[in-house]
């Protein structure tokens, strides 16, 4: 399958690379001239382990490629748009980048392309985003992504969740991405088809669920620290996953209890299965 990738930042350089060696054809678009030229020599513009084996691979195996052209998008079945959203002053996240992205995406897809969010955005982003991309033949889908510092290269080629979100009446996109995913899917990866703000807001709980606990830890610490307690000891067993979604041992917890009336997307943003 023919993939592009808007934005070679953290998440689009790491998806990138990620795609080619699932066995994807891959082309990296980004307007930054210096940071296309470092990724097309195999190079990461930014340090995570494992990334600048993975270029190199996909590079020699002519999979991966990188441009500033959006031209070089065209024919590309799926196109992941993986730009950033950074926080204004009054705390709002940016979104220009994410409409310059689609924007740019639509004039170079064609009717039956399937254009695919993993930008953090806020809730109702994508349904916004919507009307524009149908006019043109497309489709559009919201796959948020769930990468850790140091882990992003193993968190997209094992990751322990999946999540599509697809519009109202979409029969097709989730089949398009179960395609793109196929290898993980087989290796047992789970897979949540929801709804396009659902997706969005799984993204954004999942944030606020890796704050609380950090949080949570940071004062378990620094109580212990006034006691007669141990701190690494209280943290070590209060913690017992290394992330949201993974148990000490890699595997997935068991389901989590939530107060919420959508239970589902407290189940994929802990990254607990029943």
């Amino acid at each position: 399958m023919r993939i592009s990738v808007i934005g070679c930042g953290y998440l689009g350089a790491v998806h990138a690379a990620a795609m080619a060696e699932l066995g994807h054809e891959v082309v990296g678009i980004d307007v930054d001239p210096l940071k296309i030229d470092t990724l097309a020599k195999g190079g990461a513009p930014f340090f995570e382990p494992g990334l600048t084996e993975l270029l190199e691979q996909g590079i020699a195996a002519g999979r991966l490629s990188f441009s500033t052209d959006i031209e070089a998008a065209r024919g590309a079945s799926v196109h992941f748009i993986a730009v950033g959203t950074p926080q204004r002053p009054d705390g709002s996240a940016d979104l220009g980048a994410v409409h310059a992205a689609m924007r740019a995406v639509l004039a170079v897809a064609a009717p039956g392309d399937l254009l695919v969010g993993k930008s953090t955005v806020p809730v109702g982003t994508a349904q916004a985003l919507l009307p524009e991309v149908e006019r043109t033949g497309a489709a559009l889908a919201w796959n948020p992504e769930f990468l850790r510092e140091g882990f992003a290269v193993r968190d997209s080629l094992e990751p322990d969740r999946l999540v599509y979100g697809v519009a109202p009446g979409d029969t097709r996109s989730a089949g398009v991405l179960d395609r793109v995913y196929a290898e993980l899917l087989i290796a047992g990866s789970p897979r949540m088809v929801t709804d396009l703000a659902t997706a969005e807001l799984v993204k954004v709980a999942a944030n606020a669920f890796l704050a609380t606990k950090i949080s949570f830890i940071n004062a378990m610490a620094e109580s212990s620290t006034r006691g007669s307690a141990s701190e690494g000891g209280a943290c070590r067993k209060t913690s017992a996953a290394s992330s949201p979604g993974r148990t000490s041992s890699g595997s997935a917890p068991p389901s989590t209890s939530c107060a919420t009336s959508t239970p589902s997307t407290c189940a994929a943003a802990t990254g607990s299965w029943s």
